[in-house]
Protein backbone atom coordinates (compact mmCIF):
# COMPACT_ATOMS: atom_id res chain seq x y z
CA UNK A 1 0.00 0.00 0.00
CA UNK A 2 1.16 3.39 -1.08
CA UNK A 3 1.26 5.91 1.92
CA UNK A 4 0.91 9.13 0.55
CA UNK A 5 2.53 12.29 2.49
CA UNK A 6 -1.42 14.12 4.02
CA UNK A 7 -0.45 17.24 2.38
CA UNK A 8 -0.25 15.39 -1.09
CA UNK A 9 -3.35 13.27 -0.02
CA UNK A 10 -5.18 16.25 0.19
CA UNK A 11 -4.41 18.51 -2.79
CA UNK A 12 -5.30 14.36 -4.33
CA UNK A 13 -8.87 14.96 -2.28
CA UNK A 14 -9.26 18.78 -3.11
CA UNK A 15 -8.96 18.24 -6.94
CA UNK A 16 -11.39 15.56 -6.57
CA UNK A 17 -13.48 17.13 -5.65
CA UNK A 18 -13.24 19.84 -8.28
CA UNK A 19 -13.58 17.85 -11.03
CA UNK A 20 -16.77 19.23 -11.91
CA UNK A 21 -19.69 21.33 -10.35
CA UNK A 22 -22.05 19.78 -13.33
CA UNK A 23 -23.70 16.75 -14.19
CA UNK A 24 -22.90 14.46 -16.77
CA UNK A 25 -23.96 16.29 -20.04
CA UNK A 26 -24.69 12.22 -21.90
CA UNK A 27 -22.88 13.52 -25.27
CA UNK A 28 -21.24 10.75 -26.59
CA UNK A 29 -17.41 10.80 -27.71
CA UNK A 30 -17.36 7.23 -29.15
CA UNK A 31 -20.43 8.28 -31.09
CA UNK A 32 -18.59 11.86 -32.48
CA UNK A 33 -15.59 9.19 -33.39
CA UNK A 34 -17.91 7.02 -35.17
CA UNK A 35 -19.42 9.59 -37.36
CA UNK A 36 -15.95 11.40 -38.04
CA UNK A 37 -15.02 8.26 -39.28
CA UNK A 38 -17.81 7.28 -41.88
CA UNK A 39 -17.41 10.77 -43.12
CA UNK A 40 -13.83 9.90 -43.94
CA UNK A 41 -14.84 7.20 -45.72
CA UNK A 42 -16.26 8.96 -48.54
CA UNK A 43 -12.37 10.61 -49.37
CA UNK A 44 -11.37 14.30 -49.84
CA UNK A 45 -14.48 16.37 -49.16
CA UNK A 46 -12.70 18.93 -52.14
CA UNK A 47 -15.55 21.33 -53.47
CA UNK A 48 -16.90 19.61 -57.05
CA UNK A 49 -15.76 16.15 -55.96
CA UNK A 50 -17.45 12.63 -55.36
CA UNK A 51 -16.20 12.40 -51.93
CA UNK A 52 -17.68 15.91 -51.21
CA UNK A 53 -20.69 15.07 -53.04
CA UNK A 54 -20.95 12.14 -51.15
CA UNK A 55 -20.92 14.15 -47.75
CA UNK A 56 -22.48 16.61 -48.32
CA UNK A 57 -25.46 14.29 -48.58
CA UNK A 58 -24.53 11.97 -45.45
CA UNK A 59 -24.80 15.07 -43.50
CA UNK A 60 -27.61 16.48 -44.57
CA UNK A 61 -29.24 12.99 -44.26
CA UNK A 62 -27.78 12.49 -40.23
CA UNK A 63 -29.36 16.02 -39.46
CA UNK A 64 -32.73 15.06 -41.10
CA UNK A 65 -32.84 12.60 -38.52
CA UNK A 66 -32.44 14.61 -35.45
CA UNK A 67 -33.15 18.06 -36.38
CA UNK A 68 -36.91 19.72 -36.07
CA UNK A 69 -35.76 21.95 -40.14
CA UNK A 70 -33.06 21.12 -42.17
CA UNK A 71 -32.15 22.93 -45.50
CA UNK A 72 -29.08 23.39 -47.81
CA UNK A 73 -27.72 26.79 -49.17
CA UNK A 74 -26.41 26.33 -52.64
CA UNK A 75 -24.46 28.08 -55.10
CA UNK A 76 -21.77 28.91 -57.37
CA UNK A 77 -18.50 30.47 -55.93
CA UNK A 78 -16.39 32.31 -58.29
CA UNK A 79 -12.83 32.30 -57.49
CA UNK A 80 -9.60 34.46 -57.95
CA UNK A 81 -8.45 32.68 -61.04
CA UNK A 82 -12.58 33.31 -62.47
CA UNK A 83 -13.20 29.54 -62.47
CA UNK A 84 -16.19 28.36 -60.22
CA UNK A 85 -16.82 25.60 -58.17
CA UNK A 86 -19.81 24.46 -56.32
CA UNK A 87 -21.15 25.59 -52.13
CA UNK A 88 -23.28 23.85 -50.17
CA UNK A 89 -24.37 24.74 -47.02
CA UNK A 90 -25.89 22.84 -44.37
CA UNK A 91 -28.54 23.98 -42.04
CA UNK A 92 -30.13 22.42 -38.96
CA UNK A 93 -32.39 23.83 -36.57
CA UNK A 94 -33.84 22.39 -33.37
CA UNK A 95 -36.68 24.00 -31.71
CA UNK A 96 -36.88 26.65 -34.63
CA UNK A 97 -40.02 28.28 -32.73
CA UNK A 98 -37.43 29.40 -29.80
CA UNK A 99 -36.81 33.01 -29.61
CA UNK A 100 -33.57 32.88 -27.98
CA UNK A 101 -30.99 31.03 -30.32
CA UNK A 102 -27.16 29.61 -29.92
CA UNK A 103 -25.07 29.18 -33.19
CA UNK A 104 -22.93 26.09 -33.73
CA UNK A 105 -20.82 26.86 -36.75
CA UNK A 106 -18.72 23.30 -38.10
CA UNK A 107 -16.71 23.51 -41.68
CA UNK A 108 -17.11 20.58 -43.23
CA UNK A 109 -14.94 21.07 -46.57
CA UNK A 110 -11.29 19.82 -46.99
CA UNK A 111 -8.10 21.51 -48.24
CA UNK A 112 -7.43 20.61 -52.31
CA UNK A 113 -3.43 20.65 -51.45
CA UNK A 114 -1.50 20.13 -48.55
CA UNK A 115 0.94 22.93 -49.01
CA UNK A 116 2.86 21.74 -45.55
CA UNK A 117 3.51 18.14 -46.87
CA UNK A 118 6.76 16.82 -46.93
CA UNK A 119 7.70 17.17 -50.18
CA UNK A 120 6.56 18.24 -54.05
CA UNK A 121 4.90 14.82 -54.42
CA UNK A 122 2.78 15.02 -50.83
CA UNK A 123 2.17 19.02 -51.52
CA UNK A 124 0.23 18.10 -54.64
CA UNK A 125 -1.98 15.92 -52.73
CA UNK A 126 -5.87 17.11 -50.73
CA UNK A 127 -5.71 17.33 -47.08
CA UNK A 128 -7.57 14.11 -45.40
CA UNK A 129 -9.21 16.22 -43.23
CA UNK A 130 -9.82 14.17 -40.06
CA UNK A 131 -9.20 16.59 -37.32
CA UNK A 132 -9.46 19.60 -40.01
CA UNK A 133 -12.59 19.07 -39.63
CA UNK A 134 -14.39 15.97 -39.93
CA UNK A 135 -13.69 16.36 -36.24
CA UNK A 136 -16.25 19.36 -36.07
CA UNK A 137 -18.47 17.34 -38.19
CA UNK A 138 -18.70 14.54 -35.97
CA UNK A 139 -19.04 16.53 -32.55
CA UNK A 140 -22.30 18.33 -33.97
CA UNK A 141 -24.00 15.09 -35.39
CA UNK A 142 -23.18 13.07 -32.45
CA UNK A 143 -24.87 16.93 -30.34
CA UNK A 144 -27.61 16.48 -32.46
CA UNK A 145 -28.40 12.93 -31.42
CA UNK A 146 -28.17 14.22 -27.76
CA UNK A 147 -30.75 17.12 -28.53
CA UNK A 148 -33.26 14.82 -30.45
CA UNK A 149 -33.31 12.87 -26.86
CA UNK A 150 -32.78 16.01 -24.90
CA UNK A 151 -34.24 18.92 -26.20
CA UNK A 152 -32.20 22.21 -25.45
CA UNK A 153 -33.22 24.87 -23.34
CA UNK A 154 -32.69 27.38 -26.20
CA UNK A 155 -32.81 27.23 -30.13
CA UNK A 156 -29.76 25.52 -31.71
CA UNK A 157 -28.78 26.18 -34.64
CA UNK A 158 -26.50 23.97 -36.76
CA UNK A 159 -24.49 25.49 -39.43
CA UNK A 160 -21.76 23.62 -41.46
CA UNK A 161 -20.07 25.85 -43.87
CA UNK A 162 -18.54 24.65 -46.94
CA UNK A 163 -15.20 26.74 -48.69
CA UNK A 164 -13.26 27.25 -45.23
CA UNK A 165 -10.54 26.09 -46.76
CA UNK A 166 -10.13 26.03 -50.42
CA UNK A 167 -7.92 28.85 -51.16
CA UNK A 168 -4.97 31.24 -50.03
CA UNK A 169 -4.87 32.62 -46.09
CA UNK A 170 -2.50 34.85 -46.47
CA UNK A 171 -3.99 36.77 -49.62
CA UNK A 172 -7.54 35.88 -48.10
CA UNK A 173 -8.60 34.76 -51.38
CA UNK A 174 -11.44 32.00 -51.80
CA UNK A 175 -11.56 30.91 -47.86
CA UNK A 176 -14.40 31.44 -45.18
CA UNK A 177 -16.58 30.68 -48.61
CA UNK A 178 -19.32 29.47 -46.94
CA UNK A 179 -19.56 31.42 -43.59
CA UNK A 180 -18.72 34.89 -45.57
CA UNK A 181 -22.16 33.63 -47.81
CA UNK A 182 -23.99 32.86 -44.70
CA UNK A 183 -23.40 35.70 -43.34
CA UNK A 184 -24.71 37.83 -46.54
CA UNK A 185 -27.30 35.65 -46.63
CA UNK A 186 -28.93 34.79 -43.44
CA UNK A 187 -32.60 32.95 -43.74
CA UNK A 188 -33.75 34.36 -40.83
CA UNK A 189 -34.66 38.58 -40.80
CA UNK A 190 -32.93 40.21 -37.56
CA UNK A 191 -30.99 36.96 -36.35
CA UNK A 192 -29.24 37.55 -33.56
CA UNK A 193 -28.14 34.68 -31.57
CA UNK A 194 -27.07 35.10 -28.23
CA UNK A 195 -23.78 33.47 -29.14
CA UNK A 196 -22.29 31.50 -31.11
CA UNK A 197 -19.22 28.64 -31.45
CA UNK A 198 -16.85 27.53 -34.86
CA UNK A 199 -15.90 24.09 -33.34
CA UNK A 200 -12.94 23.89 -35.30
CA UNK A 201 -9.88 21.40 -35.09
CA UNK A 202 -11.05 19.59 -31.64
CA UNK A 203 -10.33 16.07 -31.89
CA UNK A 204 -6.24 16.28 -31.73
CA UNK A 205 -5.43 13.56 -29.03
CA UNK A 206 -2.98 16.06 -27.72
CA UNK A 207 -5.81 18.46 -27.42
CA UNK A 208 -5.09 22.04 -25.94
CA UNK A 209 -7.91 25.10 -26.97
CA UNK A 210 -6.29 28.47 -25.92
CA UNK A 211 -8.64 31.48 -26.02
CA UNK A 212 -8.21 32.86 -29.44
CA UNK A 213 -7.85 36.13 -30.03
CA UNK A 214 -10.07 37.82 -32.27
CA UNK A 215 -12.72 36.18 -30.10
CA UNK A 216 -11.14 37.67 -26.88
CA UNK A 217 -11.42 41.20 -28.55
CA UNK A 218 -14.62 41.22 -30.23
CA UNK A 219 -16.81 38.45 -27.97
CA UNK A 220 -15.01 38.89 -24.41
CA UNK A 221 -18.24 37.29 -22.91
CA UNK A 222 -18.46 34.74 -25.30
CA UNK A 223 -15.21 33.15 -24.51
CA UNK A 224 -16.06 33.66 -20.76
CA UNK A 225 -19.11 31.95 -21.23
CA UNK A 226 -17.68 28.62 -22.75
CA UNK A 227 -13.91 28.77 -20.73
CA UNK A 228 -16.27 28.47 -17.70
CA UNK A 229 -18.30 26.12 -18.72
CA UNK A 230 -15.17 24.14 -19.55
CA UNK A 231 -13.89 24.81 -15.79
CA UNK A 232 -17.09 23.99 -14.20
CA UNK A 233 -16.59 20.17 -16.26
CA UNK A 234 -13.48 20.13 -15.20
CA UNK A 235 -12.12 20.31 -18.26
CA UNK A 236 -9.45 23.42 -17.71
CA UNK A 237 -6.49 21.25 -18.76
CA UNK A 238 -7.94 21.33 -22.13
CA UNK A 239 -9.79 24.91 -22.50
CA UNK A 240 -6.64 26.31 -21.09
CA UNK A 241 -7.90 29.79 -19.78
CA UNK A 242 -5.16 31.78 -21.58
CA UNK A 243 -5.06 34.18 -24.94
CA UNK A 244 -2.50 32.73 -27.65
CA UNK A 245 -2.78 33.19 -31.60
CA UNK A 246 -5.44 35.46 -33.71
CA UNK A 247 -6.82 33.04 -36.45
CA UNK A 248 -8.35 33.78 -39.90
CA UNK A 249 -11.66 31.20 -38.84
CA UNK A 250 -15.24 31.04 -39.96
CA UNK A 251 -16.26 33.45 -36.88
CA UNK A 252 -14.39 36.33 -38.45
CA UNK A 253 -17.31 37.25 -41.13
CA UNK A 254 -20.23 36.06 -38.86
CA UNK A 255 -18.76 38.68 -36.27
CA UNK A 256 -18.49 41.31 -39.30
CA UNK A 257 -22.36 40.72 -40.07
CA UNK A 258 -22.85 41.77 -35.54
CA UNK A 259 -23.01 37.88 -34.76
CA UNK A 260 -21.17 37.68 -30.75
CA UNK A 261 -19.34 34.12 -32.69
CA UNK A 262 -15.88 32.81 -31.03
CA UNK A 263 -13.68 30.46 -32.40
CA UNK A 264 -12.73 27.26 -30.25
CA UNK A 265 -9.92 25.77 -32.10
CA UNK A 266 -6.41 23.75 -31.41
CA UNK A 267 -4.20 25.26 -34.28
CA UNK A 268 -1.18 23.74 -33.04
CA UNK A 269 -1.47 20.46 -34.60
CA UNK A 270 1.06 18.89 -36.09
CA UNK A 271 -0.69 17.25 -39.04
CA UNK A 272 -2.63 20.74 -40.06
CA UNK A 273 -2.30 20.87 -43.93
CA UNK A 274 -0.99 17.59 -44.83
CA UNK A 275 -2.11 14.24 -45.88
CA UNK A 276 -1.32 13.01 -42.90
CA UNK A 277 -4.55 14.15 -40.92
CA UNK A 278 -5.84 10.81 -40.71
CA UNK A 279 -8.56 9.30 -38.37
CA UNK A 280 -5.49 7.89 -36.06
CA UNK A 281 -5.05 11.85 -35.23
CA UNK A 282 -7.97 12.36 -33.18
CA UNK A 283 -9.59 10.65 -30.29
CA UNK A 284 -13.01 10.11 -28.84
CA UNK A 285 -11.35 10.80 -25.25
CA UNK A 286 -10.65 14.72 -26.82
CA UNK A 287 -14.44 14.68 -28.47
CA UNK A 288 -15.85 14.01 -25.46
CA UNK A 289 -14.21 16.81 -23.59
CA UNK A 290 -15.35 19.20 -26.41
CA UNK A 291 -18.99 17.65 -26.84
CA UNK A 292 -19.37 17.98 -23.18
CA UNK A 293 -18.96 21.61 -23.16
CA UNK A 294 -20.98 22.39 -26.38
CA UNK A 295 -23.75 20.21 -24.66
CA UNK A 296 -23.54 21.36 -21.11
CA UNK A 297 -23.66 25.18 -23.09
CA UNK A 298 -27.45 24.26 -24.48
CA UNK A 299 -29.40 22.18 -21.89
CA UNK A 300 -31.61 22.82 -19.66
CA UNK A 301 -30.27 21.25 -16.67
CA UNK A 302 -26.97 23.13 -17.52
CA UNK A 303 -27.52 26.80 -18.22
Amino acid sequence: MIQWPAFVLACLLLACGKESSRPPTGFNGEAALAHATTLMSFGPRVPGTEGWRKSAEWITDRMRETADTVFVQEWSHTLATGARIPQRNIIARFRPEAVERVLYVTHWDTRPLSEKGRNAAERAMPVQGANDNASGVGLLIALGELLKSTPPAVGVDFLFVDGEDWGNFDTMADVLIGSTYFAANIPWPGYKPLFGVVWDMIGDRDLQIYQEIHSVRQAPEVVQRVWSVAADLGHSNVFIPEQKDAITDDHLPLLRAGLRVISVIDINYPAHHTPGDTIDKISAESLQKVGDVAAALVLPANR
